[in-house]
């Protein structure tokens, strides 16, 4: 059934969007959900800006209003047919996280929003280190995705959207310590924000050389 309702929700753009609108519910709107990782930095039109695994560019949307200077990276073409539709003043590139054809130290800012949890331990190894190689010394790497409530009023919610829209990775990243791994691999980690209950994360990363 999950694999069913998760396919489904990425072959239709209705039902992805509504679903993403009732998870963000939790934290006042998906409005303010897009936004939680960007809060704090500061952007501005020559800021170069990479929005990773931007699925349909519901993030991306938002870089584009305080940069001229936005890419966005996913390996789905579908995902990527629609966020030129959706978000046309942005630059696109299909292409996997864990191998980026990029340049080193091109960009300022690296975001990404709830794109973590599908990655396998290995890969997502590979996509800090890939993050890492392509910000420019004093950028910052920012990130919103799932964390182990710490209310336990939020377990039951977060484990039927689990059980109904995620795979086994997602309940991987519930149990990977997102801030020590970003640190062993070079990065100055400052306290993660907590939202919904403790169920979600907001991490800034910053690569000092």
């Amino acid at each position: 059934m999950a694999t069913i309702l998760r396919d489904w929700s990425y072959r239709y753009q209705w039902l992805y969007d509504g679903i993403s609108r009732l998870a963000a519910l939790s934290v006042g709107g998906e409005g303010r959900f897009r936004q939680l990782a960007l809060q704090g930095l500061t952007l501005n039109s020559d800021t170069q800006v990479l929005d990773l695994c931007c699925g349909s560019g519901q993030t991306t949307e938002f870089l584009v209003k305080l940069s001229q200077n936005v890419t966005g990276l996913d390996a789905s073409p579908l995902s990527l047919q629609r966020a030129r539709r959706n978000v046309p003043n942005a630059t696109y590139i299909e292409a996997f996280a864990e191998n980026m054809p990029f340049a080193d130290h091109l960009f300022d800012v690296i975001h990404t929003s709830a794109a973590l949890h599908e990655m396998q331990p290995e890969q997502l190894r590979k996509i800090i280190q890939e993050v890492y190689r392509v910000l420019k010394p004093g950028g910052v790497f920012t990130l919103v995705d799932f964390h182990s409530p710490t209310n336990p009023i939020f377990w039951p919610g977060l484990s039927v959207f689990f059980w109904l829209f995620e795979t086994e990775t997602a309940w991987e990243l519930l149990k990977t310590d997102l801030p020590a791994l970003l640190t062993e691999n070079g990065f100055e980690v400052g306290e993660p924000s907590l939202y919904a209950g403790g169920s979600l994360q907001v991490i800034q990363a910053q690569k000092l050389s």
